[in-house]
């Protein structure tokens, strides 16, 4: 392998993960928005978000998957 192959690779590998970070980071401030004060007497509303959070980040790595073809 040349070392532009390389540089590139370790690049790639080093945005995914930034770009995995942030895109979790707003899904979970997205998640919360809709909250208001963290009312800990329902946990069945906290709960719910936390799905929703795991359905949109698994929503996102799919669409992610189907752009690479």
């Amino acid at each position: 392998m040349n070392a532009n192959r390389m540089i590139n690779m370790a690049v790639r590998i080093v945005m995914r993960k930034l770009m995995n970070k942030g895109i979790n980071a707003g899904v979970d401030l997205a998640a919360r928005r809709g909250q208001g004060n963290d009312d800990p007497a329902d946990p069945q509303k906290r709960a719910a978000a936390q799905q929703t959070a795991k359905r949109a980040r698994q929503a996102m790595r799919v669409t992610r998957r189907m752009g690479r073809f």
